[in-house]
């Protein structure tokens, strides 16, 4: 369980605000870079194919580290699986800098080295913020979570592209990932800071699986819910940036894209932050899936820079009330006694493999669509068919949403 002495309820102390740091600094190099890392790729080779076969090799990685790099964290030092996370998403970028304009022969190898990286920080990170936090305050990191990210989100992609366009040939390119790779640095640096989290004994390895089969667990529930999360975030966090480009060719206007997308989060994080609590979850998941799913629908008129500027904006004000439920409630759930809190890592293991099961299906399927069609109906009708999975999410998880909070810590 949380260690009660750690924090005053419904407050953040140094460890939690040393946490929301490291991951700022690993949210800014990624917003830095992140979205032109595919845009890179996609001057080089104009493939939605490729894209997706450099996701799915991210996705399928992290899904297996995640379950393999379980017994580390639990048994092991946690601290150093976040180092390693940060350290690893460094190499991935001096990769890209080292293949340079071939770096698109080698997508299978690159999103791999993503996927280790991502799973190695994210395994360690959700543990320890379990552990720091408590249902009292959880809500409440979560918005500064999100406000933090959508900071970075808001100024890193729009420098990026304004040194892009301002530098010859690829020479932006190489200079944004080298800061990037300079942020990942400091990150290391700053996670010194964090106390070292004691280790626990035996990692079961397929405990997570033993909670599906029961008959009445809650998990049978949050299971599905995570998974449908899943298809939808694996395939949009990567094709809306690709399609700003496309629709503009102009690395400026899709930094000015993440600009005034970002800045929407920003103030929709702060405020649902303040305004989410247990029991308001429920209503508010639901309302940010409607509208997460209806601001799709413009789309089968124009897929232009007004459109997915009215996407953007509409996703980015209403994701805060999808998003912060769904995840305050399953580390509630991790919370719910002392026997499930001392399985917290298998658990997070258990979340990790649902968001990844969903990505790598909803990945799946965006190569199938490509491969057959590229016209703009049949890219968004694929899109529709997914970005109606958070409404499938929310039909998972309204049981839990509403549950008795009095048992959950």
């Amino acid at each position: 369980m949380p260690d009660a002495k750690e924090h005053k309820a419904g407050s953040l102390d140094r460890q939690n605000r040393l946490l929301l740091l490291v991951n700022a600094l690993f949210a800014t190099a990624n917003a830095l870079s992140g979205a032109f890392v595919n845009v890179y790729l996609w001057k080089a080779k104009q493939d939605y194919a490729m894209i997706g076969y450099f996701a799915l090799s991210n996705q399928i990685v992290m899904a297996v580290t995640f379950w393999l790099a379980g017994k580390w964290v639990k048994e092991h030092n946690k601290m150093n699986s976040l180092r390693l996370g940060v350290v690893l998403a460094a190499v991935f970028y001096l990769l890209v800098l080292w293949f340079g304009k071939k770096a698109a022969e080698w997508v299978i190898l690159l999103g791999g080295v993503q996927g280790l990286f991502s799973a190695f920080f994210w395994l360690a990170f959700n543990i320890i913020y379990f552990e720091v936090t408590s249902r009292d305050n959880r809500d409440e990191f979560n918005g500064w979570q999100g406000l933090l990210g959508s900071g970075a989100g808001m100024v890193a992609p729009w420098v990026s592209g304004f040194l892009i366009t301002r530098m010859d040939d690829t020479a932006g390119y190489r200079l944004i990932f080298s800061i990037s790779l300079a942020i990942f640095v400091i990150g290391a640096i700053a996670s010194f800071f964090l106390r070292r989290r004691p280790a626990q004994k035996h990692y079961e390895w397929l405990y997570g699986l033993q909670q599906l089969r029961q008959h009445g667990n809650e998990w049978r529930f949050a299971f599905p819910a995570l998974l449908a999360q899943g298809l939808r975030e694996g395939v949009f966090v990567f094709l809306i940036g690709l399609l700003v480009y496309i629709a503009t060719k102009n690395e400026l206007l899709l930094g000015n894209y993440s600009l005034i997308t970002s800045a929407v989060s920003l103030g929709a994080y702060y405020l649902a932050g303040k305004f989410i609590k247990p029991r308001r979850r429920s209503v508010s998941m639901l309302i940010g899936a409607l509208a997460m799913t209806g601001v799709i629908l413009p789309f089968f008129w124009n897929i232009n820079f007004t459109t997915l500027l009215i996407f953007g904006i509409t996703v980015s004000l209403f994701y805060p009330l999808y998003s912060i439920p769904i995840t305050s409630t399953v580390f509630d759930l991790i919370g719910t006694n002392m026997e499930s809190a001392r399985h917290r890592v298998e658990y997070v293991v258990l979340r990790e493999t649902a968001l990844n099961i969903g990505r790598i299906a909803g990945t799946i399927m965006f190569i199938a669509v490509v491969s057959f069609s590229t016209k703009p109906a049949v890219l968004v009708g694929f899109m529709l068919f997914i970005g109606c999975s958070p409404i499938l999410s929310w039909l998972f998880m309204r049981r839990l949403l509403v549950a008795d909070p009095s048992r959950i810590r």
